[in-house]
């Protein structure tokens, strides 16, 4: 996929050499590119009268479908000079969160083929909440603070050149960085009112088309107050409601109340063969919400047991059809 183009000129062409002190990173200058790597921070690799020069790289972020509940985005970059690159570091910020977002670099970085794009994973750090705003951005978000994310990398070139700081504009044409945001203080609203979870245990019926999964509430201690709404429970891409046992609406969860169980009955949503094997967010159970004047999606992760025997029930239930 194609991000924005960066910026070239003689000014950075002639700043990359002097960092370089090689006629090799002539070319790097304007034709370098790389995408993102490293522990570190690739600003510090700059001298410091010496600005970052914007490289030859552009830069996109999307995120992967199984690594929704796992907090992990993709940083993708494309090199878009005639040679290979290799990337050192790199780090995405955004004023979403509240530190950098790292790609951990292996050993020796990772190489960017020409006109290749490469998607690196990079956990998120904790988000930057601020006041309750509205709902997540969705694909095509471009404005706000989500606009405002950068890549700073640190670049190598075939020939053996010192490594050179360069720096990228992110697009988020999906509004990754917005959801996520959204997504994460939310989260922490709700934790702050109680802890929701999946008991592992699975209710399989005799006639083994449907089964109830308990959605399990345990509220917080009083002292800190706070009321959370779940006014809905979503179906899945692999889970739907059974009707015999209809999901329950508005289940108010109060700090410092009794601990409570919600049995919702389930049956599966699809039973193509691909169902199970190629399943990525089936078995996150999303809540929409309210608390603390935001309002959205939670997303409950069954765990690895009650995952299995999700897939074990699924598997079984649309075999008998």
């Amino acid at each position: 996929m194609d991000g924005l183009p960066v910026m070239r000129g003689a000014a950075s062409y002639w700043v990359l050499r002097a960092v370089a002190a090689t006629v090799l990173l002539g070319a790097a200058a304007a034709c370098s590119s790389g995408t993102a790597g490293g522990t570190a921070s690739p600003a510090s690799t700059t001298a410091s009268a010496t600005p970052i020069p914007t490289g030859p790289v552009t830069a996109e972020i999307s995120q992967f479908r199984d690594n929704y509940s796992k907090q992990i985005i993709e940083i993708q970059l494309t090199n878009t000079t005639g040679h290979a690159l290799t990337v050192l570091g790199a780090e995405l910020t955004s004023p979403l969160f509240a530190a950098p977002i790292i790609w951990s670099a292996r050993t020796g970085g990772i190489e960017l083929p020409p006109g290749q794009p490469k998607s690196l994973p990079a956990p998120l750090p904790a988000p930057d909440c601020g006041s309750p705003a509205g709902p997540a951005a969705g694909p095509g978000a471009t404005s706000g603070a989500a606009g405002d994310a950068q890549v700073s990398l640190r670049l190598a070139t075939p020939e053996g050149a010192v490594p050179v700081p360069a720096m990228a504009p992110a697009t988020d044409p999906f509004g990754v960085l917005a959801r996520n945001n959204s997504e994460l203080c939310l989260a922490r609203e709700a934790s702050a009112v109680a802890t929701i979870a999946l008991d592992p245990e699975l209710e399989v019926a005799a006639d083994g088309q449907t089964a109830v999964v308990r959605l399990l509430l345990q509220p917080r201690a009083a002292g800190g107050g706070g009321e959370l709404v779940i006014d809905r429970i979503e179906e899945t891409t692999l889970l739907a409601e059974a009707s015999q046992a209809p999901w329950p609406r508005s289940v108010t969860v109060r700090a410092g109340g009794a601990p409570a169980q919600v049995r919702l009955g389930i049956r599966p949503s699809r039973c193509d063969p691909h169902a199970v094997a190629e399943d990525k967010v089936g078995t996150l159970l999303p809540l929409q919400v309210r608390v603390a004047g935001r309002e959205g999606i939670v997303k409950i992760d069954a765990g690895s047991q009650l995952r299995a025997r999700i897939y074990d029930f699924v598997t079984k239930a649309c075999g008998r059809q």
